[in-house]
């Protein structure tokens, strides 16, 4: 089942449902007004949405075609949005980038943060450069949608709570973090709105390419139409969803409609590229004692996307350009 969010000018948009090919859509307001509301509600809505997908594939309910720029994040605010890093390749890289050793618990302690969000960017929403020296950069992930997870929840438990899949760009100010970081608090500014992908679909969705919290297919970056990033989202993720639930719901539960993010897409193989610009620069600074590569500036382009195993798209592009 696919689920996306229609900009209906309401603050939440409008729950939709959307064809297997991503060409047609139907309303779900019959369910539930929104994803948020069918999330809190999960138990009850969901037979009911799987439902509506299946007539609509059928061509059994009205429907109409599928413009992305009138789609918002599936959800265009939630109550939580938690980061992890699950890809160590990426952490070793961007702790070399800032002269930073990994920490000692590296491979037993999974890295998380709280993001913003309040406010989510859409699929094709401009994201916003105030200013060039701040460090423009994309970040390709995979995210989790969570349905209410009990404090305590171990990690053979916490895949019952995962009730969507989508990807995101979580857009970083790579110049601003490590000042934040020299205060001992975390970073704040160095994460802007993220931007979420139109689609969201049910882990069923993705077969045998879901297995052990973990998405085995490639998740694909282009920077101004070049592609740049071919990367494995499977086998390299160190922390699997499960992993990174058990960790989170340590000491707090998360209500429904939190978001777990995967942290960049990295592998070692550099011929698989990369995922966020970041690693491009320490690539070079290793290789040739400094890095080449600017962050991104107004007018560079970036288009994020998954496909299955028969090349379809799983859960729409995101298409940005720097503002």
């Amino acid at each position: 089942m696919k689920l996306a969010t229609l900009d209906n000018g309401t603050r939440d948009g409008a729950l939709i449902v959307v064809r297997r090919d991503n060409a047609a859509y139907t309303s779900a307001a019959s369910v539930a007004p929104t994803l948020q509301a069918a999330l809190d509600d999960w138990d009850a809505a969901e037979p009911k949405l799987r439902a509506l997908a299946a007539k609509l594939e059928a061509g059994e309910v009205a429907s109409h075609p599928v413009d992305t720029t009138q789609l918002r994040s599936p959800l265009p605010r939630a109550y939580e949005w938690v980061d992890g890093s699950a890809y160590l390749n990426h952490v070793r890289l961007v702790r070399k980038a800032r002269n930073a050793e990994p920490p000692a618990t590296l491979e037993t302690d999974p890295l998380v943060y709280q993001g913003g969000s309040g406010i989510f960017l859409g699929p094709t929403q401009d994201i916003p450069l105030p200013n060039a020296d701040w460090g423009l950069d994309f970040e390709s992930e995979m995210v989790v949608v969570l349905g209410d997870t009990p404090q305590g929840t171990t990690a053979a438990e916490a895949l019952q709570h995962v009730k969507l899949i989508t990807i995101c760009n979580d857009v970083t100010l790579r110049s601003l973090i490590p000042t934040e970081l020299k205060k001992g608090f975390g970073f704040f500014n160095g994460k802007p709105a993220t931007a979420f992908a139109p689609f969201a679909i049910t882990p069923d969705e993705l077969g045998d390419a879901f297995v052990g919290g973990r998405v085995h297919l490639r998740l694909r970056t282009h920077y101004n139409g070049d592609l740049v990033g071919d990367t494995e989202a499977g086998p390299e993720m160190h922390f699997s969803f499960a992993d990174l639930i058990q960790h989170i719901a340590k000491t707090r539960s998360f209500t429904a409609g939190t978001l777990l993010g995967s942290g960049t897409v990295s592998n070692e193989d550099r011929a698989r590229g990369i995922s966020c610009l970041a690693e491009r620069r320490m690539i070079e600074i290793i290789e040739t004692g400094s890095a080449k590569t600017p962050f991104m500036k107004s007018g560079d382009t970036v288009h994020i996307e998954m496909l299955d195993a028969d090349g379809h798209s799983l859960f729409g592009a995101i298409d940005q350009t720097v503002a």
